[in-house]
């Protein structure tokens, strides 16, 4: 597994087109993994799926690959989780180590899919909130929670996206390329 010390991140990209393909975005949890997907255009984030975390076989990650390779993802944006000062949690290292095992994936399929991470502070929260609202109990929506977080996650970076015509958070590239 890699540790931060293995990403190098800000990949500068100023100049680069956006151009069209689908985004993904995840929401990684210690016993789930929240998947949202955008349309071509990247305008509107909608959920996917929850997958279980398999942290000895990897299977998530597996079907995570299979799905970026299928849809033809462009850019998969993995949900950085901060306290709300901004500092580093262990959940943080969780995240960074599961982006970072992504971005290996694809470089030895040979998938030009970019794996970048943004800020996710309060998108479980909001997404927990939003679900209560609307009469679900968080024992029960446990999974739609990560697919709304995800799409949080995802809808949160089209914006960013969008308003300043560049790719949102900070790339991944591992220090093997």
């Amino acid at each position: 597994m890699p540790d931060s010390q293995d990403l190098r991140g800000a990949v500068s990209e100023e100049t680069a087109s956006l151009g069209r393909g689908v985004r993904l975005g995840i929401d990684v949890g210690k016993a789930r993994v929240g998947v949202a997907r955008s349309d071509p255009d990247g305008m509107i984030a909608t959920p996917v799926r929850t997958l279980s975390r398999d942290l000895k076989k990897h299977s998530d990650q597996r079907v995570l690959l299979q799905l970026i390779l299928e849809e033809d993802v462009t850019t998969v944006y993995v949900g950085l989780p901060k306290n709300l000062s901004g500092e580093h949690t262990p959940s943080t290292q969780d995240a960074l180590d599961y982006a970072g095992e992504l971005v290996q994936a694809l470089q030895e399929t040979g998938s030009a899919a970019q794996v970048r991470m943004v800020d996710e502070r309060l998108s479980t929260v909001s997404a927990q909130r939003q679900l209560h609202q609307n009469g679900h109990t968080t024992k029960s929506s446990r999974s739609i929670i990560d697919q709304a977080a995800a799409v949080s996650i995802l809808q949160q970076a089209l914006e960013l996206e969008h308003s300043r015509k560049k790719r949102a958070g900070q790339a991944l590239r591992t220090t093997h390329s």
